[in-house]
């Protein structure tokens, strides 16, 4: 990450009151960049955007993802230099419950704030952040590539890969990289593994459902301990995001185009696995037990290839797994013992961007 590029940057995040939102937030105002964000009220109680005080240094505006006129002038108005695009509904199962708001924020939100930036103009570096599970999944042992087939079963990862083909219709259509120098847009996308870290309250994810047990001090109930996840600390994804803004704004032609963010094969570890380590981590008598309730399709096995962006971006070597995993723990058990969880967050972001793993 290049502090001098960020320093006094104009961004704009939209959903910057979710999990990884609130921590890109973070991130962005430690390189002294100017931040606005974009979104509904932060979707859990507890958040990390209340607990860390992301609104703290951040113009935050409030507002619907698919409201182009409300996008639009916001970006006449905040004008950004950069903008990623975070905004979404990002859980399997509550796609399962309600289809039609996840189509409607993930792939029609993903057009709103496409089609605002085509009727402002100007020269823009925008970040399109996806998921892994957009990927045609037939659950084989090597990682998904940048090129292979897009798709999805359930209607999150299937909404997924309609928002990256939607972003691939603007670039095509609207931003094309051999024209940029007329336009001004240069687009991206991100599509990143399974994200752990503190400060995740959402439902249906394996770390917070598992700590929210153990808080109450009941067993945490696990549905799949036998699938396996491409798990990596949310800094690495995120810092993945921020270095190809970079990238991209200085050389589009070379970098507009998707990009896999994603820990090595070593890291692809089994949902038993992770619920062993945190139940370590935390002690007191913590463990877990599977949770044989029916539930809907979930894939077993997914895992990307993100050698690209690794050599391309030059991207240093991840957190590794052990750091990932004490360091997440460690969050959620300060903040259960009342520890100033701002000061505590940014300690962490000061320690990632020095190479600590203290």
């Amino acid at each position: 990450m290049n502090p001098a590029f960020w320093a006094g940057r104009r961004v704009l995040v939209t959903g910057h009151t979710g999990f990884k939102g609130s921590w890109l937030c973070l991130l962005l105002r430690r390189l002294v960049a100017a931040v606005t964000g974009y979104a509904l009220d932060p979707p859990t109680k507890p958040s990390l955007c209340e607990a860390a005080l992301v609104a703290d240094g951040v113009e935050s505006v409030r507002g619907d993802i698919a409201d182009v006129a409300a996008l639009e002038a916001l970006v006449r108005r905040a004008d950004p230099d950069v903008v990623v695009h975070m905004a979404a509904q990002s859980l399997v199962r509550e796609s399962y419950r309600d289809p039609l708001e996840t189509y409607r924020v993930n792939v029609l939100g993903t057009v709103a704030a496409l089609e605002a930036l085509r009727r402002v103009g100007g020269r823009r570096t925008v970040v399109v952040v996806t998921s892994d599970k957009c990927y045609e999944n037939v659950e084989r042992r090597h990682g998904y590539r940048e090129d292979d087939r897009l798709g999805g079963r359930d209607p999150y990862s299937n909404s997924n890969a309609c928002a990256e083909l939607a972003a691939q219709s603007y670039r095509d259509s609207f931003f094309p990289v051999a024209d940029v120098a007329r336009h001004g847009v240069a687009v991206a996308t991100a599509r990143a593994g399974n994200v752990i870290g503190g400060g995740d309250w959402a439902k249906d994810r394996l770390v917070p459902d598992i700590v929210a047990e153990l808080a109450d001090r009941r067993a945490a109930r696990i549905r799949s301990p036998d699938a396996h996840r491409p798990w990596q600390h949310v800094l690495d994804a995120l810092r993945g995001y921020v270095v190809l803004a970079e990238r991209l704004h200085d050389a589009p032609a070379e970098h507009a185009e998707a990009w896999n963010f994603g820990p090595t094969e070593a890291d692809v570890l089994s949902v038993g696995t992770i619920a062993d380590e945190v139940c370590r981590l935390w002690g007191d008598g913590a463990r877990w037990e599977r949770d044989e309730a029916p539930r809907p399709h979930e894939a077993k096995r997914l895992t990307l290839d993100a050698t690209k962006s690794r050599a391309r971006l030059a991207l240093p070597p991840t957190l590794d797994h052990a750091t990932t995993m004490r360091w997440t723990v460690e969050w959620y058990r300060r903040f259960h013992a009342g520890a100033d969880m701002r000061a505590f967050s940014l300690a962490q972001l000061d320690a990632f961007a020095d190479g600590s793993t203290a």
